[in-house]
């Protein structure tokens, strides 16, 4: 697995724009942590040792410094671990069809693009679309798989680990809290 590279918005990227189609294939949420993992960012039209990947509108068409187009780099955009942190959603015209990403609003400069699954999207992939927080001792909120009994402090966290990788939930539907 290739370190998180962060994606960011050299100028404002308006809601409702459509990026993609999204290229190979789709594993959104495979790699998501609780931790927003300090990985390469990537500078294209900068320093590259910044690592640190902007991208504008040109012609009404995202593209990267170098001008390459959206399907050289949308891969690279990170899941969002909640709504909070979300700046896109991933939708398909057609179940099966291919993917976009859409700007759930107006993205500024200097903002990290990050994207989670459409609530349609997510059922058709079999993605939980809800997770319902409980709180430690602490009174901090916990995701809690219903399977392996793990837990998580995002939501996405937890629905990605149900779908991916919890050994006890496969082939079986996503328990909700009240189950």
């Amino acid at each position: 697995r290739a370190p998180a590279i962060s994606v960011s918005a050299e100028s404002c990227i308006p809601a409702g724009l459509r990026l993609g189609p999204v290229p190979g294939t789709f594993k959104l949420g495979k790699y998501l942590s609780d931790r927003k993992e300090p990985g390469p960012k990537k500078k294209v039209f900068s320093y590259v040792r910044l690592f640190f990947f902007q991208v504008r509108m040109v012609r009404g068409e995202l593209v990267d410094e170098a001008g390459s187009s959206a399907l050289e780099w949308i891969g690279l955009i990170r899941a969002a671990r909640n709504s909070q942190e979300q700046t896109l959603e991933a939708v398909a015209d057609l179940p099966g069809g291919q993917i976009f990403y859409r700007a759930l609003r107006d993205v500024q400069p200097g903002e990290e693009l990050t994207v989670w699954y459409s609530n349609p999207l997510a059922q058709w992939f079999d993605i939980p679309v809800t997770a319902t927080p409980t709180h430690d001792e602490k009174g901090e909120e916990r995701y809690i798989c219903w399977y392996c009994w793990r837990t998580f402090k995002y939501p996405n966290s937890l629905k990605a680990h149900v779908h991916f990788h919890c050994a006890l939930s496969h082939g079986r539907p996503f328990l909700h809290h009240d189950h």
